[in-house]
């Protein structure tokens, strides 16, 4: 079976925002791959850099936020290179993003014809109106919208209906990625159930490889065929849904599984992890996660730990699979004689 194509590439990339009392280091030396037509699931606590890193994919990092290091490569092509105008051809047309709030996102005194003929026109200029009037149906059709919606204005939708027309605007002109930032935050259970089936069918409709960003587990364990976990700007664990799930090795992630309510309701109390994420302006040495970690060594306040596999296909940046290497490293480096 031939190798999956990767089609993005982020190569330890950093992001940081000057403020008035120091740096803010959103997202340090992260790295991961996205193959052609998969879906990985970025989830982690509040805070802790996801839509940060969504939003620098698409070079969509509002000031005072800038990349300190790293590329993303599109297809081989740094998207922090391009220059203004293959940026926004780049935006819609090969990477859309379905954005956290949809009402915001939505332009109130444009309707929802407006906004799918505006995004076909400036992509396509030479398309004629009644056919992208026709593309624009065919879309609301595989969505489940009536047409007569079309006629209507943002602020006459409900927030499901919202939800799915900003899908159709991430998917009017047929994208190779799309990045979903925490898209069912203002759904309730029904709708969101719902969500996630159109979701994975538009996935295999449109052969599209996802970026789905969450707190949200159970989505992730829905969509996902690999999950990334971050906190606090850095990747802690990557592996396959399955795996992570099934053996997490990070205590962070051990600690974000154990957080999810029993729905068979055998457990006496709900787990919570003690402590808070860290301030990104002054984060701790080491690791990241020590102050809050159960099984924190002496190593892990003092070095941190690098992003490494320890089974098949499944990394994690965890001393406890590493402190032994580290320790022995050490000493190799301090027995050696020195070159003066």
């Amino acid at each position: 079976m031939p190798a999956e194509k990767t089609i993005l590439e982020v190569q330890h990339l950093s992001i940081a925002y000057p403020i008035s009392i120091g740096v803010v280091r959103a997202v340090e030396d992260v790295s991961f791959t996205l193959a052609d037509g998969e879906a990985l699931g970025l989830v982690g606590e509040s805070g802790c850099g996801k839509s940060t890193l969504g939003l620098s994919i698409l070079n969509l990092l509002r000031p005072p936020g800038k990349v300190t290091e790293g590329k993303i490569l599109y297809r081989g092509k740094d998207v922090l290179t391009l220059d203004s105008h293959s940026l926004l051809k780049l935006r819609g047309q090969n990477i859309s993003m379905i954005f956290q709030n949809p009402l915001t996102s939505l332009n109130p005194l444009i309707t929802v014809e407006g906004h799918f003929l505006e995004t076909i026109h400036y992509h396509d200029p030479a398309m004629e109106k009644h056919a992208a009037l026709a593309a624009v149906r065919k879309m609301l059709q595989t969505l489940g919208i009536e047409e007569k919606r079309l006629k209507e204005y943002p602020h006459q939708l409900s927030g499901g209906m919202r939800q799915r027309i900003m899908i159709g605007l991430a998917l009017i002109m047929n994208p190779d990625i799309l990045i979903a930032d925490e898209p069912t935050t203002s759904l309730d259970v029904i709708v969101e159930a719902g969500f996630t089936e159109l979701l994975a069918a538009l996935r295999k409709l449109y052969k599209l490889s996802i970026i789905l960003i969450t707190h949200n587990l159970g989505l992730v364990a829905e969509i996902a065929d690999r999950i990334a976990v971050m906190y606090a700007g850095r990747m802690m664990e990557v592996a396959s849904s399955a795996e992570i799930f099934a053996r997490p090795l990070h205590p962070y992630t051990q600690g974000l599984i154990d957080c999810v309510p029993n729905i068979l309701l055998d457990q006496k109390e709900l787990v919570t992890m003690q402590g808070s994420p860290p301030d990104l302006v002054d984060p701790p040495k080491g690791c990241r996660f020590a102050p809050r970690c159960p099984k924190v060594m002496p190593i892990c306040r003092e070095e941190t730990p690098l992003l490494r596999e320890h089974a098949p296909a499944h990394a994690a940046a965890c001393w406890l699979y590493g402190a032994q290497d580290a320790v022995a490293s050490q000493g190799d480096a301090a027995a050696s004689p020195r070159k003066d």
